[in-house]
């Protein structure tokens, strides 16, 4: 049992399905050929009739039992063994390729086989051939299978995979039957999910928190989506006991008004006090400023921010805003709800931290995370084993934005257009692959092409990751500015009502989530918007489908398709999961299947 633990360590893995997933490469087949077939490996009954040494070599003719065709073996690395072995008049099994030469049989250095007519599994792993070959022998059988909660088809085709009794029964043209690579889709899904949920540890809620919130929603100056009605009672559903306190992630497309589902849960909380977590000073102080603006007069708000002295004492406050700052506050009151914005660009210890900071004891608070990263519906799905999830895929208005590849030879009429946008008191923004040149890109650098744009035009303004002034820069850009240079640093960031065109140099460079959340920076209010996907080279399939959608989980479904799969296994977006058998962007129902076969929590 301690030795097989030692296996399971070395080769990486944890569970049963874990083990029975990891299929043979191939198969070691000594059952007799009924026919001969040029160029194939063949295990046939034969008579040494003569044998014979030359120049080192060892040569040996054989006549086939079932045919009585002459076969003649070269042998190279030549031993005493092989002489004996090879005695003339001795009856043997051999395996080996068969060619012809001249009308003559010939099969290059045969093995003498000893067991006849078994199938056995060839594994790669960093196990030795006999370790893996007992740890499947061992642990791979149709009872433990079926305590997995496999069913007879799923546990027959594991049983074939691993101990075939014909290769035909598994592989067709060379290929793994499709039937059984459905099986493995299936069992590949089932096992990842049966893990997450062994991840999932509930504790219980500090409170009940069932604040009223029709009061806050008739109030405000607009009607909320269907969507985010739904998810605002799944939250009240979540929030209405403390026998669990919430975990969900809630994910919403860039602008889909995520901001007022935090506003609602506030007003769930209430009286007891709820924290709120941002990424950015800039994000702080946006959702700072929505809270004033929308939340009734009465909810006190507070702010905290690295070297802001907050005006408000937050230790009174109903509902406090702030940075990562918040985790050095050793002082935070107990909040009985605490929330993450962009919850992915956070750490999972900067979470747990925050929620550590304002728990009791053994008691949590309720905990809710918001990203404005779409996830592909398949890994939501995986997901909700680990947390629940809640999805925001429409907009509260249709948001015209026509995205377009352009090149070289269309620079004159942007410019054209870039003058257009700026007499109309709009805003554009130039995204650079790179801060500095590089001989490694084909492009301009935000550094080599800022002296064209301030030349040319009024109001220019620069930033990128590693401006300490970024923030600084982009709210006085806000107020004043024509034209923003940056990198990928405005991706997730300040709202900027005026912005309606985005240039994005080199998009085939980027991811196409990246691409979405840059083109997501524009037409925030309904102003019709482009976004121009600037490149040398010939569009691909890839931007070409981007430039067709606008909606987020579509293209974080293309994005899976053109890269390798992603999931959030330690609760943070795209740790990169590889899937062997299972396509997260086409298997939908495959991983509904395995989902509904998991017992009901």
């Amino acid at each position: 049992m301690e030795e097989a633990k030692q296996l399971f360590k070395k080769l990486k893995i944890h569970t049963l399905l874990d083990l029975a997933l990891i299929t043979p490469m191939g198969y070691n087949d000594t059952t007799l050929s009924r026919a001969i077939v040029l160029g194939k490996v063949h295990t046939l009954e034969a008579k040494v009739l003569d044998s014979s040494t030359y120049g080192g070599k060892l040569r040996v003719t054989f006549i086939l039992k079932q045919s009585r065709r002459r076969l003649s073996s070269t042998f190279f690395k030549v031993t005493p063994y092989h002489h004996t072995l090879f005695a003339v008049g001795s009856n043997h099994v051999i395996q080996g390729k068969i060619d012809e030469y001249k009308g003559y049989l010939q099969m290059s250095q045969p093995k003498s086989i000893k067991e006849v007519g078994k199938v056995t599994s060839k594994y790669k792993t960093v196990l030795k051939a006999s370790e893996i070959a007992s740890l499947v022998g061992a642990y791979v059988c149709e009872h433990h299978l079926y305590n997995e909660g496999l069913d007879s088809k799923e546990v027959a085709t594991l049983m074939h995979i691993h101990f075939p009794t014909d290769i035909a029964e598994v592989y067709s043209d060379g290929r793994l039957k499709g039937d059984f690579v459905a099986v493995l889709k299936f069992v590949e899904a089932y096992n990842h999910l049966k893990k997450l949920r062994g991840k999932r540890a509930d504790f219980e809620a500090l409170a009940v928190l069932d604040g009223k919130i029709e009061p806050f929603i008739d109030a405000l100056p607009f009607r909320l989506t269907a969507e985010q009605i739904s998810v605002i009672k799944e939250i009240q559903q979540d929030l209405s006991t403390d026998k669990k306190a919430t975990k969900r992630m809630v994910v919403g497309d860039v602008g889909s008004g995520k901001t007022m589902v935090i506003l609602a849960s506030v007003m769930m909380a209430l009286p007891h006090k709820s924290i709120l977590m941002a990424p950015t000073s800039l994000l702080a102080i946006q959702l700072y400023e929505e809270a004033q603006k929308y939340l009734p007069k009465a909810v006190k708000i507070a702010l905290v921010m690295q070297g802001k002295k907050s005006k408000e004492r937050y230790e009174e406050a109903d509902f406090i805003i702030g940075t990562h700052a918040l985790l050095y506050k050793k002082d935070l009151p107990q909040a009985s709800l605490v929330m993450v914005d962009e919850q992915h660009r956070f750490g999972t210890k900067q979470r747990a931290s925050l929620e550590a900071l304002v728990s009791l004891g053994e008691k949590k608070p309720h905990f809710i995370q918001f990203s404005a990263t779409p996830i592909p519906r398949t890994q939501a799905m995986m997901e909700s084993e680990l947390l629940d999830v809640s999805l925001i895929t429409t907009t509260p208005f249709e948001r015209e934005v026509l995205t377009e590849t352009i090149s070289k030879s269309d620079f004159p009429d942007l410019l054209v257009h870039i003058e257009e946008e700026i007499a109309h008191n709009h805003q554009v923004l130039l995204i650079y692959p790179l801060v500095e040149q590089s001989t490694q890109i084909p492009y301009q650098s935000l550094e080599e092409s800022r002296g064209f744009w301030e030349k040319k035009f009024e109001h220019v303004y620069v930033t990128h990751g590693k401006d300490k002034d970024k923030e600084e820069v982009l709210l006085e850009f806000r107020e004043k500015g024509n034209i923003l240079l940056a990198t990928t640093v405005v991706e997730v960031g300040i709202s900027l009502p005026r912005l309606t065109m985005i240039v994005i140099v080199g998009a085939e460079r980027f991811g196409l989530s990246t691409l979405h959340q840059l083109r997501g920076r524009v037409g925030r209010n309904g102003l019709k918007s482009w976004c121009y996907l600037y490149s040398h080279f010939k569009s691909s399939a890839r931007i070409t489908q981007f430039t067709q959608t606008n909606n987020g989980f579509d293209i974080a479904k293309l994005d899976l398709k053109f890269r390798d799969s992603g999931d959030i296994l330690d609760g943070t977006i795209q740790s990169g999961q590889k899937f062997k058998w299972l396509d997260m962007a086409e298997d939908e129902e495959v991983i509904a299947k395995a989902k509904a076969r998991l017992p009901k929590l």
